[in-house]
């Protein structure tokens, strides 16, 4: 039996708001598919192409104020992105990527209309932590930039890819960047007190940069490792200037998270960092 919903709002030719009978208010996306329609009308739901449900107001309302600074065709196409990135990762998306996405895409379109170009200090780092997102965003950059004639900077893929990796784990942009800052903070840390350069496309600074994530990851999950007690007592009489940097980094990230840190994390930590100085 085909359901048919009770529209709310018109926001343009190609989205309304409409009333559902489960969820309240949702949103559908069509071609077409507010044309000539106005509150009160009825629409079938299997009209609209896409249909997305925001619980957040806060994110209606930003939804709801963003689609008059974009063009409906772009809209439709922004759409369409959404819908190819969730069928190459396979997942389904967080809603709140509706908003997120739409709102980077278009704005980044007029940057780079207008040569306004933004650097992404964390490029390697999201690369290799969300090699998966990585080669979508690659796509979804692509795809754009063949429909609009703009040119991206590379930065914009990592942005995007961010954007991704937040709509298939359900983690806040926010937190994600959080994260970033916290590993790259780390990071000099690492190259001030070893005295040491880390070169990006080295596999011991990939295998470093995954394990700050993942460690970032168990504090904020409050995951333990266990104790290792005799390991512990070898590495801080073996390497006791990378065992008192592991002790160092892991007390920044507890104060950068607010939150305790298994100390169990230090001699993971330190075997990563020794092999950093060649010596392990």
């Amino acid at each position: 039996m085909e359901q048919i919903l009770i529209i709310q709002k018109v926001l343009n030719n190609n989205v309304v708001i409409a009333h559902h009978d489960t969820y309240k208010e949702v949103v559908l996306i069509g071609n077409g598919l507010g044309f000539n329609r106005k509150k009160g009308d009825s629409i079938p739901f299997d009209e609209a192409d896409k249909t997305f449900l925001l619980k957040d107001e806060n994110e209606m309302e930003q939804y709801v104020n963003l689609l008059p600074y974009i063009e409906e065709k772009l809209l439709i196409f922004i759409h369409e992105l959404l819908l190819f990135i969730e069928e190459k990762m396979d997942k389904q998306l967080n809603e709140h990527i509706h908003v997120a996405l739409t709102d980077h895409i278009a704005f980044a379109i007029n940057r780079a209309k207008k040569e306004i170009q933004f650097s992404n200090p964390f490029l390697f780092e999201i690369e290799s932590l969300y090699p998966k997102e990585y080669l979508v965003a690659k796509d979804v950059v692509t795809k754009v930039e063949e429909r609009t004639g703009v040119s991206f900077p590379e930065g914009e893929v990592g942005f995007i890819a961010l954007h991704i990796h937040s709509a298939v784990t359900d983690k806040p942009l926010r937190d994600i960047n959080r994260y970033h800052a916290l590993i790259s903070k780390m990071v000099n840390i690492i190259e001030d007190n070893l005295d040491i350069q880390l070169e990006k496309n080295n596999i011991d600074y990939h295998r470093l940069i995954q394990h700050l994530h993942r460690a970032i990851d168990r504090a904020a999950k409050g995951t333990l490792l266990g104790e290792e007690n005799k390991l512990a007592a070898m590495l801080k009489s073996e390497y006791p200037v990378c065992y008192n940097l592991a002790y160092k980094l892991i007390k920044v990230m507890q104060n950068q998270l607010n939150k305790p840190v298994d100390e169990a994390e230090v001699m993971y930590l330190t075997i990563h960092l020794q092999r950093l100085t060649h010596k392990f």
